[in-house]
């Protein structure tokens, strides 16, 4: 980790610099795969304890993103991506982005545990640390694997929802953990296509900088193909139906296309369209996901109804 002084240019920290520490964008998928994983539980929350069970999932993963930032600050600065973010532009120093995520990983922990249970809370503080210090400390700079490995921390939230609701772990809240997880490589893989330079100027071994292009595109297609399957046998667990199944064939079938279309490409036509294909294919990765949570929610409001006999 680098001197982050030296990132320090005279500029004075907004309000929303700190909620930029915080990653909102990261954090609003937390919070929705959480809340999804709260909702289809078969044990019903009350209004008020799943809001607050929420809130602090959600201050739990900004926790994660400032911590994040705190220490990769130095590499930050050298990505076209990131070089604008708090603390490499300056606008906010080292010790407040890691006061920050330091004081909200205690506070989110404490009151998950008060407003759900302690089984939950305990699991945001190992979410946290896994984020934190195995993929971002131990494993971002050290492997290509870094994104297969790291993503678990992103494929927690809708356990850690699950488990506020039932206190535990369950077939169904591993199949939302396998859905995400599996799906974060390609998702990821699919930007660095289109952003290699980026890192590999920063030193950070992702399959783009240590394998090519090339076998990054054949991994993409491998766990995609790996991704369909879990995704829809998800429909055949008590959280699933007939509407999710549809949802998700129709889902996979573009994502396979997708994988199948950028595996074809080579350099040279990829270059010559700006990454088209691949920009295309990691936005579609986005609704993938959120198209995903929201059928399983969709499902939990037929089942509610008793219209969704399955």
């Amino acid at each position: 980790m680098a001197d982050i002084s030296t990132f320090d240019d005279g500029q004075e920290a907004q309000f929303g610099d700190y909620i930029a520490l915080l990653k909102p964008r990261v954090m609003s998928l937390v919070v929705f795969t959480a809340m999804v994983g709260l909702l289809v539980a078969p044990v019903p929350v009350h209004p008020f304890v799943a809001f607050t069970a929420i809130l602090f999932i959600a201050l739990g993963g900004g926790a994660s993103g400032a911590l994040n930032m705190w220490y990769d600050a130095d590499i930050d600065a050298i990505m076209r991506r990131t070089r604008s973010r708090p603390v490499p532009s300056g606008r906010v120093s080292a010790g407040e982005a890691l006061g920050l995520g330091l004081g909200l990983s205690g506070l989110s922990v404490m009151m998950l545990a008060l407003a759900g249970n302690l089984f939950a809370g305990l699991f945001l503080a190992f979410t946290i640390f896994f984020y934190a210090v195995v993929y971002t400390i131990w494993l971002k700079r050290r492997t290509p694997q870094n994104i297969v490995i790291g993503g678990a921390a992103g494929a927690f939230p809708p356990m850690i929802g699950w488990a506020v609701a039932t206190g535990g772990i369950s077939l169904e809240s591993l199949a939302m953990f396998a859905i995400v997880f599996l799906w974060t490589p390609p998702h990821f893989w699919s930007l660095a296509l289109f952003m290699k330079e980026d890192y590999s100027n920063a030193g950070v071994p992702m399959l783009t900088v240590t394998h090519g292009r090339p076998a990054t595109r054949r991994h993409i297609l491998a766990y995609t193909l790996v991704l369909a399957p879990v995704a829809l046998a998800t429909a055949f667990t008590s959280i699933g139906g007939p509407l999710y199944l549809a949802v998700s064939l129709a889902l996979n079938a573009v994502f396979i296309s997708g994988a199948l279309r950028i595996l074809r490409r080579t350099e040279v036509q990829a270059e010559a369209d700006s990454y088209r294909a691949e920009k295309r294919f990691f936005r579609f990765s986005l609704a993938y996901l959120f198209g995903h949570f929201t059928a399983l929610l969709a499902e939990a409001a037929l089942h509610s109804f008793n219209l969704g006999g399955w």
